[in-house]
């Protein structure tokens, strides 16, 4: 996710699942593949699964521009089997929808797929430029989860009732074209139930409903989002406004947010954002949603849950980020438990081939959801610290990096748990945690090899030694920048203990960090890429496949001039494209689903299609400005969808 004053937050979400996607889970596993969903043929194949392997599609090129103004996907998905037979199958793209698009509610009526609703759930009316109003919708999908619920039942389902919550993160622009409008709506959350076609896998959108948020005081800047492994979605809150500045009243941002959610420049709550939001669907495709306060105030991209049901590694999509870990009290309960942020110690590196380096935990400390809300309810940024932007010549402050900012700051007595999680960013510094990445973004588990895999969009600024905003001595300082990013291996292990000498009660844990894989910068070519295009280039959205062993890796790249979906074999080592999103847009809401009802699905989205940066010439925008306007509204809107297999999908016998 790129930060708020570059204003990308790419929402390309594959998040369909991948009905026509060749595998189901059982054959994964160990079955039988007898035929290809969508043909009446079938297949005979009695040897054992082994693997799967995808083709490395081609970059799309100007020559052929229509296929860099879309949804391109070129990757062959092969099922290897033990006694050397295989089957190929190619892959495609289908959307569910593009948002703006009007969709059934379930109730004989339709409803505006990722429109914006204020905190009385009324329709936020966009009144720029000409012609008449119209409601606010989103260009950038995210996060998304595809899920089953017990004794589900929606009218209108003939097949198998699944679930997909799908959040939206931003909208880029106004109708006028010219007013920005990120991070100035409420983010919108949505349940789309969806028609499982029992013999294909195929899915279809049968309703679309908005979840009531007011009981959360609406959701901020929602981005990516995981699935716990109790069946909840795990959405977001990142960039979490800034109090101090909020309190001082020179945050415009936040005033427009105030006031487009209720009305009032003043009415919302800055610590009431920056927090992890649980949404639980229900038999009839409704859902609830509630905000776990006591997890940091961090800017959350995303969660995962370790096998545990308790240990949960977050995202944290800032610069001057660090890796928060949480433990929670109780499986399958994130409403109590305690917070660590890690400490990096000698040999930090962006060498895939050096050796890893050990991490160790400070307690921040343990709280309840319940307590952290009455303490942000109540308390305001000046009864928690003093923050000072210079220098105030007082050896009463700290001096610290926080956010992509040098800042004095001073605890007030007796505030440390309030510091703690609701100043999580200052808190973590002041107590000498490796506040020091750049943009850290998805995370992921491989459970088998006990690995988690974390996302650095890019490694810059507070990461590089002799850089204004590295702090000396807290074990991250690489030598030059790597502004395509890379991607980071855990290994994670129990019996760990805090750096005061306490247990930390978890199998789960991260003890030391290396490099899996990098992208590399070059000088523009002729497209314009900034970074080698057959390479990963600011990974973003992470999810690894058990069955597949493999990680799948969305960009939020302004290096690539189109945005690729890659994935990389961790066994082999191979690393391929598998699909290219609409040149100036961003892969966004990653999801493998190894099983679901016997079916493997994929999902992604994209966001904000044709926004154009630096590397994006004048004759290219030219070239396809006109193709994506005609393929996504204007370039508001943004498709929501998932991988298919063309031209069939596999079954069991």
């Amino acid at each position: 996710m790129s930060s708020p004053n570059i204003s990308r937050r790419g929402l390309l979400q594959l998040f369909g699942a991948a009905p026509m996607l060749p595998l189901t889970a059982s054959m994964v596993g160990t079955g039988t593949l007898l035929s290809a969903c969508g043909s009446t043929d079938s297949v005979a194949a009695t040897a054992a699964f082994k693997d799967v392997s995808f083709s490395h599609m081609a970059a799309p090129a100007l020559a052929s521009a229509a296929d860099m103004a879309t949804t391109k996907v070129g990757s062959t998905m092969t099922v290897n089997y033990v006694d050397g037979t295989k089957k190929d199958f190619a892959l495609a793209y289908q959307p569910f929808f593009t948002t703006g698009d009007m969709v059934s509610d379930g109730n004989g009526g339709t409803v505006l797929a990722g429109g914006y609703v204020d905190i009385y759930n009324q329709p936020i009316m966009d009144t720029t430029g000409t012609g008449a109003s119209r409601q606010f919708f989103s260009d950038a999908p995210d996060g998304t989860s595809l899920l089953t619920v017990a004794n589900a039942k929606v009218a209108g389902v003939k097949g198998n009732t699944v679930f997909a919550v799908v959040q939206f993160e931003y909208t880029t622009w106004a109708k006028d074209g010219t007013t920005g409008m990120y991070g100035k709506l409420p983010s919108p959350i949505a349940v789309l139930t969806l028609d499982q076609d029992s013999s294909t896998g195929k899915l279809s959108l049968v309703k679309y409903h908005n979840i009531d948020t007011s009981n959360v005081h609406g959701l901020w800047i929602t981005c990516g989002a995981s699935i716990s492994p109790w069946g909840t979605h795990l959405s977001s809150e990142e960039y979490e406004p800034n109090a101090v500045a909020v309190a001082a009243g020179t945050d415009a941002q936040f005033k427009a947010f105030s006031k487009n959610l209720y009305g009032s420049e003043t009415a919302a709550n800055p610590y009431h954002y920056g927090h992890m939001p649980e949404v639980t669907v229900n038999a009839d495709g409704t859902a609830t949603i509630k905000k776990h306060y006591c997890m940091g105030r961090i800017s959350h991209e995303l969660v995962q849950v370790m096998p545990d049901n308790r240990t949960v590694l977050m995202g944290d999509d800032a610069t001057n980020s660090g890796y928060f870990v949480f433990v929670a009290d109780k499986e399958k309960d994130l409403s109590a438990g305690t917070l660590y942020v890690a400490k990096v110690g000698t040999g930090y590196s962006l060498d895939p081939a050096a050796a890893a380096a050990p991490m160790t935990w400070i307690k921040l400390g343990s709280a309840t959801s319940a307590e952290i809300h009455r303490l942000a309810s109540t308390l305001t940024s000046t009864q928690i610290m003093d923050v000072k932007t210079a220098d105030p010549s007082d050896a009463t402050y700290t001096k610290i990096n926080a956010n992509g900012k040098t800042e004095w700051v001073k605890l007030v007595a007796g505030m440390e748990k309030a510091a703690a999680f609701l100043e999580t960013h200052r808190y973590a510094s002041l107590v000498g945690a490796s506040m020091g990445f750049s943009k850290m973004e998805g995370t992921t588990v491989n459970i088998k090899d006990k690995v988690a895999y974390s996302a650095l969009q890019n490694c810059v600024t507070s990461m590089v030694t002799g850089n204004a905003l590295n702090t000396v001595g807290n074990g991250i300082g690489i030598p030059a920048a790597l502004n395509a990013g890379a991607v980071m291996a855990l290994s994670l292990k129990g019996g760990i203990k805090d750096t005061a000498g306490a247990n930390i009660v978890s199998e789960w844990m991260p003890a030391d960090i290396k490099t899996l894989i990098t992208g590399k910068d070059i000088t523009a070519d002729a497209l314009g890429n900034t970074a080698d295009p057959e390479k990963i280039a600011n990974p973003d959205n992470l999810k690894f496949s058990e069955k597949m062993r493999t990680l799948f890796i969305g960009e939020d790249s302004g290096q690539h001039v189109n945005n690729f979906l890659w994935a990389y074999n961790v066994d082999t080592k191979a690393l391929s494209r598998i699909m290219s999103i609409p040149a100036g847009g961003e892969s966004t809401g990653l999801h493998a689903v190894d099983e679901l009802n016997g079916w493997t699905y994929i999902m992604s989205n994209f966001q904000h299609a044709g926004d154009w940066g630096g590397i994006h010439s004048t004759t290219l925008r030219t070239t396809l400005d006109p193709l994506l306007k005609a393929n996504y509204k204007d370039k508001f809107g943004a498709a929501v969808g998932y991988l298919t297999a063309s031209p069939s999908q596999m079954k069991l016998s």
